[in-house]
């Protein structure tokens, strides 16, 4: 980071989730103030460089005021599981529009949108893609982040928005499985591709996979790559602890699709 990578307000929605609460710590260098946001509840603010401002996504004049005074958005917020339809309607995608016309409004020119590998889920994992491959999304959750790339396109084509949409792999604190080796994306290797993604001139609407540098990828982050975002870590230190879990079998959708077992769940309410 750099003395002027920083902005006096910062957003985070989604503040209150599992990448909410490691990113609530990590991106306080970047910014006067956090604002922190979400629908669950959220742990105080710890100081003057805090704030907390719960807001249900798809409340419009909530969104609206919840953007105001804000210079750039780091949106988590939504819905971030498979689920049915309805739940996935009211945050993901009522939510992201409402953040656009809220960024567009109050002259917010930098969104950070979390996006996700089901956006392209349906591909094999023998298939190596880059940001430029159709979208094949393998869920309801994988077509509301769809929804959330073209609405980012959008928003900078009619309005100027610039938008860095991450599609993310899979953070956590170490691979779970043999699939996520390939996906894995370490908490500091997000935290890096974060403030590229804030900071970085001239991004027009960029789509970024997030994943560290592992071993076997299958993805092509050339078009990324005036993001300057380098990855330092690797799942390769979490091999043998991984390869020691039962192989599954060929025909599971862990061993075949990109998008893993979210290509196989739902529908819901049959």
């Amino acid at each position: 980071m750099t003395d002027n990578n920083k902005m006096n307000r910062l957003l985070l929605t989604g503040a209150a989730g599992g990448l909410g609460k490691v990113l609530r710590e990590r991106l306080k260098p970047y910014a006067n103030v956090l604002r922190l946001s979400d629908i669950a509840s959220l742990a105080p603010a710890t100081g003057a460089n805090e704030e907390t401002v719960p807001c249900d996504l798809s409340d419009k004049a909530a969104v609206h005021a919840l953007v105001e005074g804000c210079d750039a958005i780091v949106h988590l917020g939504g819905v971030s599981v498979e689920r049915p339809f309805e739940e996935i309607l009211e945050a993901n995608i009522k939510g992201v529009f409402h953040i656009y016309e809220a960024a567009r409004r109050h002259g917010v020119k930098r969104v950070v949108f979390a996006s996700s590998n089901h956006v392209i889920g349906f591909y094999k994992q023998s298939e190596h893609i880059d940001a430029h491959a159709a979208r094949r999304p393998d869920g309801y959750y994988g077509l509301s982040k769809s929804f959330g790339e073209d609405v980012a396109q959008f928003y900078f084509d009619r309005w100027g928005i610039e938008t860095v949409s991450i599609r993310i792999g899979s953070s956590f604190p170490e691979p779970a499985n043999r699939r996520m080796m390939s996906t894995w994306l370490s908490y500091r290797d997000l935290t890096s591709l974060i403030e590229k993604s804030l900071f970085t001139p001239d991004v027009k609407h960029t789509v970024v996979y997030g994943m560290s540098n592992n071993r076997e990828v299958w993805w092509d982050n050339s078009a990324a790559a005036h993001l300057g975002f380098v990855a330092q870590d690797s799942s390769e230190v979490f091999r043998d602890k991984v390869e020691q879990q039962p192989p599954v079998a060929p025909t599971d959708p862990n061993a075949i699709y990109q998008g893993g077992a979210f290509t196989a769940q739902g529908p819901f309410g049959d």
